[in-house]
């Protein structure tokens, strides 16, 4: 399950794209628009300037931009660094996963392997430009 601050990190970054003017955008204002505490969108930067997916700029102009154009970025990518838990569908194929004994006699983890690349390549297949509305109603 994709948690609120997948969500809400997603809400931000398309913020962020309809609303670029190549200036910095305040977070009280994307916190306005989006209609989600501040604080909590506080948060959600943080992570997002750290994983390089935004740049921030404090004092007076400051705010948040996007590093790159909307159509470089993939849903997956912002969704990976943001939820703390893998999107990976099932834990025994998790990276940090050790390996299952069972893994060679498992009936079923040809059935989670299919279901993970589904999920995997739907969310990488879709870029944030996709999200963004054209027409003004940012």
């Amino acid at each position: 399950m994709i948690s609120t601050k997948g969500r809400y990190a997603l809400r931000v970054m398309i913020d962020l794209a309809e609303h670029n003017n190549g200036n910095y955008i305040p977070l009280k204002d994307v916190a306005q628009r989006q209609g989600i505490s501040k604080k909590y969108l506080e948060i959600i930067v943080k992570d997002l300037v750290k994983g390089g997916l935004v740049s921030g700029a404090s004092g007076k102009g400051g705010g948040y931009r996007l590093c790159r154009t909307p159509e470089e970025y993939s849903v997956g990518e912002i969704l990976n660094l943001t939820e703390s838990a893998s999107l990976t569908t099932v834990a025994c194929l998790a990276e940090s996963a050790q390996e299952c004994p069972r893994a060679a006699a498992c009936q079923t983890l040809p059935l989670w392997a299919e279901y993970d690349k589904m999920t995997h390549d739907f969310f990488y297949g879709k870029k944030l430009s996709m999200l963004i509305r054209t027409d003004g109603e940012g």
